[in-house]
């Protein structure tokens, strides 16, 4: 499926005929995940991870080097030279959907690949985003604190304001027909500048960390990086469920996490036959669309909060378990992002590149990347499933030890291994309903 040159199916099409029939993949799964927790209930009684305290300092020479000014400068210079090209791109550009690398941008490079690309190698965002630059200069023009504004920003927001725009983002990324061409791409552009512009000046920098919705999913999937800064600010090596330990228990950080499984469930639910006809016999396919993805984020929210209620209810501390334990729907929600939006990075991620060499669209390449076709090599059907049921599967796991781990830190023994059972029914009802709605699509 396509829409004016972008492709909108994210999977492989028809699951007629792939390798491993829904009940394997599924009974697979679920048998991986009885086993986790099998083995985690009788040999891990203790916390072993240490957050923000563990790691392995980094050489001193590759530490000066991540630190060193005219490096981080030179990742801010980077942002702000693809920050003009961008520009130039939406100004001056080709207006045909199928011509113009900025829907790519914006659909594929932002909200696909760098969050993904962050689980290697760190926060990306934060140290690229023109926006956070853009900030710093003028804040240095006018002599001002960057990380001050006339108004504080209080703390009890958390990440609420990041959940309510990564909400809007993926309302239209999924569900207006008209969201790749040229002038929504604009659009979306330049409220999203003007929000977090205007946010940075009245609340500081800081509001970047808790707003700006594609900083905090990279900065969250950076928590899973192997090289990562401890809380005395020395950069180490670490083992990534130290990192994902780390992520603190902000207001908010469920919702961010939960709008990201959910949405990428009604994605997978939007290739499926029967809602297909379904938006095809409607007369408002916009409201269907609102309804469905509202729905499907609804429903993810609803288990994870009834799951989180029964395990309050034998530890009298319903109220802040949903932050303390959403870190461990972290993995679960990149298993499910590498899963669905595998074949969209790398067709899409191919043909923007090809795009970008020619940003005005006048033909002229000067890498010779116009005769350059998109190689599909890397999207085959066996391909794609088997990573999809892998990276569902793994998910999952490194979710359950990551909730094991809290668990019994945080319970006496017995509470800690009763209270993870609704977690273990919620995960494995996640990866029932995700698998089947992969495989549907």
């Amino acid at each position: 499926m396509s829409d004016g040159g972008i492709l909108l199916a994210h999977g492989v099409g028809g699951r007629q005929d792939l390798p491993i029939p829904l009940s394997s993949a599924v009974t697979g799964a679920v048998v991986a995940l009885l086993a986790t927790f099998v083995i985690l209930a009788t040999a891990w009684r203790t916390s072993r991870f240490r957050g923000e305290q563990a790691g392995r300092p980094l050489p001193g020479w590759l530490a000066r080097l991540l630190d060193a000014p005219a490096f981080r400068w030179g990742l801010r210079i980077v942002g702000l030279l693809a920050a003009g090209w961008l520009v130039v791109v939406l100004v001056a550009g080709p207006d045909s959907t199928a011509d113009s690398p900025a829907p790519g941008t914006l659909y594929v490079v932002m909200w696909v690949l760098i969050p993904l690309a962050s689980v290697l190698f760190g926060p990306i965002w934060r140290a690229v985003s023109p926006l956070r630059t853009i900030h710093l200069g003028l804040a240095r023009a006018t002599r001002m604190d960057p990380a001050e504004g006339p108004v504080r920003l209080p703390e009890r927001l958390g990440c609420w304001p990041a959940a309510g725009l990564l909400a809007g983002f993926v309302w239209l990324e999924l569900v207006p027909r008209d969201r790749a061409t040229v002038p929504v791409v604009f659009l979306a552009f330049v409220v999203y500048a003007v929000l977090m512009l205007l946010g940075a000046a009245l609340f500081g920098s800081g509001w970047f960390a808790r707003a700006d919705p594609f900083e905090v999913y990279s900065s969250l999937a950076a928590r899973l990086a192997p090289v990562g800064r401890r809380a005395d600010g020395v950069l180490v090596w670490r083992n990534p469920l130290n990192g994902l330990d780390s992520v603190p228990a902000a207001p908010g950080l469920a919702a961010v996490v939960l709008v990201l499984l959910g949405s990428t469930a009604y994605d997978s639910l939007t290739g499926a036959p029967a809602w297909v006809r379904r938006l095809q016999d409607s007369e408002s396919p916009a409201l269907v669309g609102t309804l469905g993805l509202a729905g499907t984020i609804g429903v993810i929210a609803l288990a994870y909060v009834l799951a989180v209620q029964a395990t309050g209810r034998m530890t009298e501390e319903r109220r802040r378990l949903p932050a303390q334990f959403a870190h461990s729907l972290l993995p679960i929600a990149l298993g499910y992002m590498v899963a669905h939006y595998y074949s969209l990075g790398v067709l899409e991620g191919q043909r923007t590149v090809i795009l970008a060499m020619d940003p005005l669209g006048t033909g002229d390449h000067p890498l010779g990347l116009s005769t350059v076709d998109v190689n599909t090599s890397l999207v085959g059907a066996t391909t794609v499933v088997v990573l999809q049921v892998v990276a569902v599967v793994v998910g999952h796991i490194l979710g359950a030890i990551a909730a094991h781990d809290r668990a019994v830190r945080l319970f006496p023994p017995q509470v800690a291994q009763l209270g993870q059972l609704p977690l273990l029914l919620l995960m494995v009802g996640y990866t029932t309903l995700g698998l089947t709605l992969l495989f549907a699509a």
